[in-house]
This record gives structure tokens, sequence and C-alpha cells, in this order.
């Protein structure tokens, strides 16, 4: 009686760890600065009830290129941005400002989701949760107090200066 012997080709074996992988889903991307300068960028132009090519002609750009920074493909120099900036009539420190919020707010909703699914999966209690947030809330307070008396320092030595 003939027995079969299977060929090791053609008993399976375990996926790849990189099949594995893929299986996970991905963790959400952190937006570009690029991204969020054109998100600003763009609502800013947008409050201001401007086409595209108007504020480009005001900044001195074409308008494709202008297009291109509000959609996040452009990595434009710093001239440019104060170019556009100029346009919009804001300041480099407001729309810097302006766009580190966003950056900012979109973190916290990355981390807010990330803190939901550890509690609905029962890898961390809520109370934990709550002195964590607590702890991070305070060291925001304390630097964010730190930059308000460097901030006012700076801008006391130039009304001095200014006087």
């Amino acid at each position: 009686m003939a027995t079969s012997i299977q060929h090791p080709a053609s008993v399976s074996s375990p996926r790849p760890q990189a099949d594995r992988a893929a299986d996970k889903p991905a963790p959400a991307r952190e937006p570009l600065w690029r991204e969020v300068l054109g998100e600003c960028l763009r609502s800013l132009r947008r409050e201001r009830g401007e086409k595209l090519s108007e504020t480009a002609a005001r900044a001195g750009v074409s308008p494709q290129y202008l297009s291109e920074m509000e959609r996040g493909v452009k990595e434009p120099s710093s001239e440019m941005i104060a170019a556009v900036a100029g346009a919009l009539e804001v300041t480099l420190v407001d729309l810097t400002l302006a766009v580190a919020d966003r950056v900012r707010s979109a973190q916290a909703v990355e981390v807010r989701t990330a803190q939901v699914s550890a509690v609905r999966s029962g890898q961390v209690r809520a109370a934990q949760l709550r002195a964590a947030q607590l702890r991070a809330a305070q060291l925001r307070a304390v630097r964010a107090a730190k930059a308000g008396a460097r901030y006012n320092a700076v801008c006391s030595a130039a009304y001095a200066l200014a006087a």
C-alpha cells in the first residue's frame, strides 16, 4: 500500500509576521505642518471673502502656487509664508499660533480617542485615566504660566525701548 507523503511546499505554514501586522489598524497619522498651514491660510482667505487669485496677486505668488500651499502639497519657504500672511493681513506669530493650535487640537482628539478605547477594552480604569489627565493638565498650566511670563517680559522690554 502506497502512502502519500506531503511535500514541504504543500504544508501550510503560519502567515509571515508582515501579514499579521497588516491586520492591525494603522494608528492615526499626525497632520503635517504644511497641511495644517494650508488649512489655516484657506480659512483666513475665505473669512475675508477673497478669491484665490486676489490673495495670490497681493502676495506676489501665482494662484497655482497658493492653491498648492492651501492644499498642503507645497512645503513653502518662510518668505512665501510671510508674503501670504501679509496679503491676508495677519502676522507670522498669529499664523504660527493658529497652526500650532490646530495641530494641538488634532493631537488632543487622537489622544482622547485612544483613552476611550483603552477604558472600553478594560486596559485602563477610568480613575487611573482621570489622575493622569489631571497631572498632564497641571504640567500644561505650569508651562503656560512660564511662557506667559516670558512673553510679558519681552513685551515690557520692547515697550520700555519704544518709550
